[in-house]
């Protein structure tokens, strides 16, 4: 690790103050910096600084820049990574100075690509993990010999070495996400079946919406404390919050007054809806306050406490209210709570101490236990004769599952609303073909003025040409409006670029020249053909596709050992071909593809993940060294026909890359 610091790091007195990871995140952040404008001095470090977890949220800017002119006057100066990195160590020092801790939300939920660099982990957090993993995985047949966890121990961090616990968790999290017959549960697993369990919970949890970058394999082997707790926060909480949705819970129409305010709530992120459940439930109240956090908004319990009065009076308690201590009041609180039969893993300290994380999860525990909702709202009937348009809800979740695997500044919960003013559009175009975008025509939010938000997309229509897009009768203030078609249909040509990119980018099989949908079709064909198999698709819309059993060939041909074809069924019935669906994915994700398709779009053969799924088992092949290639390959095979059809155009195989 030394070494790697080094190679971007020459002082001595800076290589052993950032592990591998932090320097890797830190790194990005300072390129993005200065990209914005060319170049970075001093003077601007106040304001780009905001994105850093600790400094940013614990420092004000004028107390980042205050701090900076006192220590480095000459702010027109030039700024080096190095440079960059004393003065993060030095605000970092001050901010943790300010806040007698180490960062004021170093536990929140990551939703970022930042770092914490103390690393510290809240043991109140662990214990709380800890016994949400002991009661939702008691019952596993695998796992039940290692359960219940002692929370007061480091066991926990053990036992997710072997990557089994985790893929559990992420299944208990949003079922079916992985199938567990791609798990390696051997009782003792060689260090090359254990990262493909890693690899496989990795690509899984980036699937079901985790943040993951700068977090590796190796971290979950060497038992990475706060990176093990971050994933796994963020685990629980998909879990938590899944029905916090119109979909799950159609009751939370009695939220809203009308049809304008339903499609508001529908683009909600559920922390949201969570909070304006619990004001709905509030004003049934005396309570007046309006609670617009999980933390100081909550750490007296007052709020708590008439909550759990409207929500179960029957197992109210008079002196709850009359206390004065805070604490006390916690107490009677979660007595309450537990009366009402409601599951929770906090402290009354944890409430006191206003922990974020342990909050959220109490309130969302309330909420799945007894929401309080009547079913008998004329919302309901409403809500029935919105559009229910699977396929574009399924699409949406592909793109926004995919650019926050990018690890852009801002998590994105709806991508017809997050991405309207154009920021991260243009993050992702930066992330996907760095250099294309013009930060110093960018605005850069909070955007206010709807101009700046109409200029921001204009340049990411503008882009979207130069990149070839077929983006007819596409302006930027139809993504400003939030117009979905169009939208899904600049994020599909976005998505087909960058996999397209990066297969190009292997230069010693494309040679550098452009690779083509019909290249990738005719790769696959020959790599199921040349393994003996008479299997082959025609194009990316072939229905025969839909059985499962040609992917199955294309990953048994790319690795040999993947496929236990004993748990391979005849994909004749609908069962039978979900089953190869989900079987697939977990294997591809288990390999390494990033993949973020779900078993309906192999099984109905959706022409555009079936080409994204193609293309990431092409793009891990040709990745791998010739070495370690489990069979021998010709030039022809993996680089001359890229090269011979890299001038042919898409046919019938090609994906739908325009606006119908």
């Amino acid at each position: 690790m030394a070494g790697y610091v080094g190679i971007l790091v020459s002082d001595p007195s800076l290589q052993n103050q950032f592990t591998q990871v932090e320097l890797r995140s830190l790194k990005t952040h300072f390129t993005s910096m200065r990209r914005e404008s060319g170049k970075l001095t001093v003077g601007d470090l106040a304001s780009r600084m905001s994105r850093l977890k600790v400094v940013g949220e614990n420092l004000s800017e004028q107390e980042r820049a205050d701090f900076i002119a006192d220590l480095y006057p000459n702010l027109n100066d030039e700024v080096d990574f190095e440079f960059f990195l004393k003065v993060y160590l030095k605000l970092h020092a001050h901010a943790s100075s300010r806040t007698g801790s180490p960062a004021k939300n170093s536990s929140a939920f990551l939703k970022a690509a930042t770092t914490t660099l103390l690393h510290t982990i809240s043991e109140s957090e662990k214990a709380s993990y800890v016994a949400h993993i002991n009661n939702y995985l008691a019952q596993d047949g695998f796992l039940n010999k290692y359960l219940p966890i002692d929370p007061s121990s480091n066991d926990l961090f053990e036992f997710v070495k072997d990557g089994v616990l985790l893929c559990k968790l992420i299944n208990v999290a949003v079922p079916g996400t992985i199938d567990e017959r791609a798990i390696n549960t051997k009782r003792l697993l060689n260090p090359w079946e254990r990262n493909e369990n890693h690899t496989l919970c990795l690509n899984s949890a980036k699937a079901i919406g985790c943040t993951v970058v700068n977090i590796g394999t190796q971290d979950f082997i060497e038992g990475r404390r706060h990176l093990v707790l971050g994933l796994i926060s963020q685990i629980i909480k998909i879990q938590l919050l899944a029905d916090l949705n119109l979909k799950k819970t159609p009751q939370l129409v009695e939220l809203v007054d009308d049809s304008k305010d339903v499609e508001e709530l529908m683009s909600l992120p559920p922390e949201k809806i969570l909070l304006r459940w619990m004001n709905f439930q509030l004003k049934k109240s005396p309570y007046k306050k309006i609670v617009s956090n999980f933390s100081t908004d909550v750490k007296d319990a007052e709020a708590y406490a008439h909550l759990l009065n409207v929500l179960a009076p029957e197992y109210s308690n008079p002196s709850t209210l009359a206390v004065k201590d805070p604490f006390q009041r916690a107490k009677l609180v979660l007595e309450h709570a537990d009366r009402m039969g409601c599951k929770r893993y906090l402290t009354a300290k944890d409430i006191v101490d206003g922990s974020p994380n342990l909050n959220l999860a109490f309130v969302a525990h309330i909420f799945q236990h007894r929401n309080g909702l009547s079913t008998e709202t004329k919302q309901i009937s409403f809500l029935e004769t919105l559009p229910d348009d699977a396929q574009v809800s399924r699409e949406e979740r592909v793109f926004r599952f995919w650019i926050n695997s990018l690890g852009n500044s801002t998590y994105i919960d709806n991508v017809f609303e997050d991405l309207r003013n154009g920021w991260i559009l243009l993050e992702t175009l930066d992330k996907v073909s760095p250099g294309i975008v013009n930060w110093k025509i960018a605005n850069r939010p909070p955007i206010k003025l709807p101009f700046k938000k109409v200029e921001n997309c204009n340049q990411v229509v503008k882009i979207g040409k130069q990149l070839k897009f077929s983006l007819v009768n596409i302006a930027g203030n139809d993504i400003v409006q939030g117009n979905k078609k169009l939208i899904l249909a600049y994020l599909w040509q976005l998505m087909r670029y960058n996999i397209l990119q990066l297969l190009k980018n292997l230069r010693f099989h494309s040679h550098g020249k452009e690779i083509t949908d019909v290249d990738i079709l005719r790769w696959a064909n020959t790599k199921v053909s040349n393994s003996g198999s008479q299997s082959r698709m025609d194009s990316f819309k072939d229905k025969s596709l839909s059985d499962g059993i040609f992917f199955l060939e294309l990953l048994s041909a790319v690795q040999p050992r993947s496929v236990n074809w004993s748990l391979v069924t005849k994909g004749v019935t609908d069962d039978q071909k979900k089953m190869n669906a989900t079987y697939i994915i977990s294997i591809a994700r288990k390999l390494g593809c990033s993949i973020f398709l779900l078993p309906e779009d192999i099984t109905e053969v959706n022409q555009k993940m079936i080409l994204t799924l193609t293309a990431s088992i092409m793009y891990w092949f040709l990745k791998q060294p010739v070495e370690e290639k489990p069979s021998a390959t010709s030039d022809s095979e993996n680089g001359s026909q890229a090269e011979t059809n890299s001038n042919s155009t898409t046919d019938d195989s090609a994906s739908e890359s325009s606006v119908e």
